[in-house]
């Protein structure tokens, strides 16, 4: 579709131009500006790696390796012609080489990354990782092998639409193709961004189907845990509880037991146990946590903020979000239980 400039009397059509005429490059400036900016093609993700090639093969690299909250992995491969080129094929072989990754594999590429492009934040790579994983573990993260496939290029050739259009229907895969358009008006050059496949009005329909398709293929059964514990001290047990609720209770009877939150923190994940400056509660805890760990916002419901833990003029905050880890740290917190006395017992319900 054209490009119009309203203006009170016409509208005028605003002549549209090529990424070669302009001498816009593909890896210097479509990459660059697009790694800083990913959400322009796809929601929802954190980019670990730019020209990724850890492969046999070094002549292979993807131009941009991302990661999105339900632990997909996410290849973007991005040329400047209008058709497309052999996007899909090389796109599919990285998804298929990339598919076995695991979460500390992830860690290692994400540092290298950070070295490059923000050289301070690389310590803070796990923990980066891990709060932006928090709904599937966090450090316990077991990524999925289903990857996604972002498409990008100045147009797509019927071989490549047809090709994308049939693997998305029959085998459930997660490709997208945006198509990027450059304009021009005077000196300054404007970018029409299109998702093409599939189109935008289909996606929340095409993501339920393809949900329902892995659903069919895993039997259809709830496989979630959702065993019940009761936590057991010198004083007593607790009635069951779900997960979040006995890790929580276990950990505030340990710290009213004398176990400091430092040597707490040895045993939790860190970023399931995360600490604040200053003896806080409420909406000033609250307000503290958010400023202090980015992301927080819209998270801060998955914290018990309501139930935190105070100790040598810090503010500890436990997290809500407890999976198959849970029987593993509290094992863990066991080791550094002050005494005999303390423990736990699933329990069968029904």
């Amino acid at each position: 579709m054209p490009l119009f400039e309203m203006t009170s009397d016409a509208l005028l059509p605003v002549p549209s131009t090529t990424f070669a005429a302009e001498l816009i490059l593909e890896r210097a400036d479509l990459q660059r500006l697009l790694r800083s900016r990913i959400d322009m093609i796809a929601d929802g993700v954190m980019v670990v790696s730019e020209e990724f090639g850890a492969f046999a093969d070094a002549r292979r690299r993807i131009d941009l390796l991302g990661v999105d909250r339900d632990g997909r992995l996410v290849v973007v491969e991005l040329k400047r012609t209008a058709d497309g080129g052999h996007l899909e094929l090389q796109a599919l072989r990285y998804a298929a080489m990339i598919s076995v990754m695991t979460f500390d594999d992830l860690v290692e590429h994400y540092q290298r990354h950070l070295a490059k492009v923000e050289p301070d934040a690389v310590e803070d790579a796990r923990c980066r990782l891990a709060d932006f994983l928090d709904d599937v573990g966090g450090e316990e993260a077991v990524l999925s092998r289903e990857v996604r496939v972002v498409l990008v290029a100045a147009g797509f050739d019927r071989e490549i639409t047809t090709t994308v259009l049939w693997l998305n229907d029959v085998y459930g895969l997660d490709i997208r193709c945006v198509r990027l358009t450059p304009y021009k008006i005077d000196q300054r050059i404007l970018l029409d961004v299109q998702q093409v496949i599939p189109l935008p009005e289909a996606s929340e329909l095409t993501i339920q189907l393809r949900r329902r398709q892995t659903q069919v293929r895993v039997s259809g059964a709830d496989n979630r845990d959702w065993t019940p514990y009761e936590i057991i001290t010198p004083g007593g047990r607790t009635g069951p509880l779900r997960k979040r609720r006995a890790m929580l209770a276990m950990v505030t009877f340990l710290h009213q037991a004398g176990v400091s939150a430092a040597e707490l923190a040895t045993v939790i994940p860190r970023s399931r146990f995360l600490p604040v400056d200053g003896v806080l509660t409420d909406e000033q805890l609250g307000a503290a946590f958010v400023a202090t760990y980015a992301g927080a916002q819209e998270r801060l419901g998955r914290w018990f903020i309501e139930a935190p833990l105070h100790d040598d003029g810090r503010t500890w905050v436990l997290s809500k979000m407890w999976g198959t880890n849970t029987k593993a740290v509290l094992d863990r917190l066991l080791t550094i239980a002050p005494g005999e006395g303390f423990g736990y017992e699933a329990v069968e319900e029904g």
